[in-house]
């Protein structure tokens, strides 16, 4: 009877340790993480260390492209297999095997596995990479609309909003090849006796607000407007030159005077008759000068 349990508890105990032993040799842990990183910026994707244990293999490979980085502890060896330059270690594999990614684009989206082997057995740990890239907004005019509200090339795609809301609104979206969206909102002409518009762009990267001043979005306003500005400033432009060409004009012949139209020289006779014979008129006039003596004569040139 004593040698039927002591079999019996060989039975029962064997299966359990062949499993411990199994565990020991190669156990396997699969952890899954989700992280959104906007493009441009910083990604690391954490890989933990799940043992004490001498580290004796890490490697990283990409699902989105044939990437594969790796570090052998005993070679003290780092391996990189058709990986960009933007794709290295965060810190040492050794203390932390985290994977860095910098700048982020879309073609770094996708899967990425960790396998960490040690003396304890092999371990995976998955995350799945998401970029996201902000809108750009703008908000304008349709001839046929009263405002048009677009967010280009987002991802995830913007939402839009108006203020006030309006039934008479309308959108469509276009899908890019890069899997981007851009979203375009229309407003209709119901909401034109509203004197502004406000359009509302939400999305995970931003959040942004455009407000349109409906009163001068008229394109025939705005060039009445425009040409009238024009016009008025071609026509100050004008007088103010004749005003002053005149005025200048005016004030260098005011300036000059009649000095400048007349010229007084001055003759004085001397009174020696030497003199007085030197200068002595003709002979047809000596009967002008015979009793006028003139000290001075102006003469008009």
């Amino acid at each position: 009877m004593a040698q039927k349990w002591a079999a019996l508890a060989v039975l029962l105990f064997l299966p359990i340790n062949l499993v411990e032993a199994s565990s020991k040799c190669n156990f396997s842990s699969y952890a899954a993480h989700n992280m959104s990183v906007e493009a441009g910026h910083e990604a690391v994707l954490s890989c933990p260390n799940v043992s004490k244990v001498t580290l004796v293999l890490v490697t990283w490979k990409m699902s989105s492209s044939i990437c594969v980085l790796s570090y052998r502890r005993d070679h003290n060896e780092t391996s990189r297999e058709n990986c960009s330059e933007r794709i290295t270690w965060k810190y040492s594999p050794v203390s932390d095997p985290a994977l860095r990614i910098y700048p982020v684009n879309l073609g770094d989206e996708g899967n990425y596995t960790c396998e960490i082997a040690n003396s304890e057995g092999n371990f995976n740990f998955f995350t799945s990479l998401t970029v996201i890239v902000p809108p750009t907004v703008a908000l304008t005019q349709d001839k046929s609309r009263v405002a048009v509200c677009q967010a280009s090339a987002g991802k995830p795609p913007a939402d839009i909003s108006w203020i006030p809301a309006s039934s008479h609104s309308s959108g469509e979206e276009s899908h890019h090849p890069d899997g981007t969206v851009t979203r375009v909102s229309y407003l209709g002409r119901a909401n034109s006796s509203f004197p502004s518009v406000t359009c509302l762009v939400t999305h995970p990267a931003m959040n942004q607000t455009l407000v349109m001043d409906l009163r001068y979005t008229s394109h025939g306003l705005l060039y009445i407007l425009i040409g009238a500005a024009a016009g008025v400033s071609a026509v100050t432009a004008v007088t103010s030159c004749l005003l002053f060409r005149c005025r200048a004009r005016w004030l260098r012949k005011w300036a000059r005077g009649p000095a400048e139209r007349f010229t007084t020289k001055t003759y004085k006779f001397p009174p020696s008759p030497a003199r007085r014979e030197a200068v002595k008129p003709p002979d047809f006039l000596e009967d002008i000068y015979e009793n006028y003596s003139p000290r001075t004569v102006y003469v008009c040139l």
